[in-house]
């Protein structure tokens, strides 16, 4: 019983890790217009701009935490917000995906590729521009 509990639990992350590893192939196939298989400040932020405005429906200028949800929690959202009206604007959005970029970054070639995509700090600057 114990062997069959290892083995689904070891299933489930391979099946978590492959779905992590289509998710980076996506996002860079999306976000990589030169095809050199990294993503580089300017196509990070090209893709924030394009999420920005998918989770802006109301089209207000603005990301409030609702809007936010599963890509910032409230104390992501409070952090950054320097204006401290509750929402993101998209020059506040642009600010925290630089952010997360330099942290998905730490070899700091000024390019994010697959392995540093799918690291902790590359999924959250995935959630943020794919």
């Amino acid at each position: 019983m114990k062997f069959a509990a290892k083995l689904i639990a070891s299933a489930l992350f391979l099946a978590g890790t492959a779905v992590a590893h289509a998710d980076v192939d996506a996002a860079l196939k999306a976000l990589d217009p030169d095809n050199d298989g990294t993503i580089d400040m300017p196509e990070a932020l090209a893709g924030a701009k394009a999420k920005f405005a998918k989770l802006n429906p109301d089209n207000d200028g603005t990301l409030d935490e609702k809007e936010l949800s599963g890509i910032l929690d409230a104390s992501a959202l409070k952090a950054a917000d320097p204006d401290n009206d509750g929402t993101l604007d998209e020059k506040e959005y642009a600010a925290v995906v630089e952010a997360k970029f330099k942290a998905a970054n730490p070899d700091d070639d000024g390019t994010v590729d697959a392995k540093e995509l799918a690291s902790p700090a590359g999924q959250e600057l995935m959630k943020l521009i794919y």
